[in-house]
């Protein structure tokens, strides 16, 4: 592994997102503090309490979480894909890179950015409402194996996208719905069925649960079921894009 290759491919992309951080950063912050103040503010003065705790405090983890998939996924689909329409990217093939720096370089400036979005929305919503972390050690488990999952996913997007319209499939029409219906404004217990079991097989609602326990201590699913969950989807999206990345698939066509 070249360190040196590495070390450049990750600032380059660290670079390309702070040199945008009014698109990149701040409007998500401003987009998700308007999601706070909605549902947690206004709402919070009449549904009170979920699970035991204040509504206010309830919505806190799950806007944060799914401000954190979308940047994660964005910043590798987008940076990956405009490579390919650009042809930039032959620049890093012919380079002395492999497909593990690579990934590396591409899911770790992800996971960079979504962690300061992320931490930015905390603070945000500190201002509102103050609790302490309830388990600091699955809260940043949460944090980086989701972060570095939504990446990989944007990698194998990228990949298979032939052009922007297939990209934004997936903010718009996957990741936002589920993380919609994934828990981020209400418990799932609240559901009748089926779609409490229906809920289930909803991946985001272990995302959004595995830091709402981290951040708060209640969850409509246990912490080790949701990191369950979360390895498993990793572990695949690992093997995935490594594989497509190895083979050079719709990067040398």
């Amino acid at each position: 592994m070249s360190s040196i290759a590495l070390k450049t491919l990750f600032l380059k992309e660290v670079r390309r997102f702070s040199k945008v951080w009014l698109q990149t950063v701040l409007s998500p912050l401003v987009t998700t503090s308007l999601y706070f103040l909605v549902f947690g503010v206004a709402l919070g003065s009449r549904l009170r309490e979920i699970s035991g705790v204040p509504y206010i405090q309830f919505v806190v983890p799950g806007l944060v979480m799914m401000t954190m998939v979308r940047d994660a996924f964005l910043n590798t689909s987008s940076s990956l894909f405009q490579s390919k329409i650009n042809g930039t990217i032959t620049d890093i093939l012919v380079a002395p890179i492999g497909a593990f720096e690579m990934l590396i370089a591409y899911v770790g400036a992800a996971m960079l950015r979504a962690f300061i979005v992320g931490c930015l929305v905390y603070i945000v919503a500190l201002s509102f409402t103050f609790f302490s972390l309830h388990h600091l050690g699955w809260t940043l488990f949460f944090s980086v194996f989701v972060t570095a999952t939504l990446a990989l996913l944007g990698m194998v997007a990228a990949l298979w996208a032939q052009k922007f319209d297939h990209l934004a499939i997936f903010p718009n029409f996957v990741l936002l719905p589920l993380a919609f219906l994934g828990g981020v404004f209400y418990s799932i217990d609240l559901l009748p069925e089926p779609w409490h079991t229906v809920s289930l097989f909803n991946p985001l609602l272990y995302m959004v649960n595995g830091l709402r326990f981290g951040f708060l201590g209640v969850a409509d699913v246990s912490p080790e079921a949701s990191a369950g969950v979360v390895l498993a989807s990793f572990l695949v999206l690992l093997g995935v894009t490594g594989t497509l990345l190895r083979s050079g698939y719709s990067l040398r066509s």
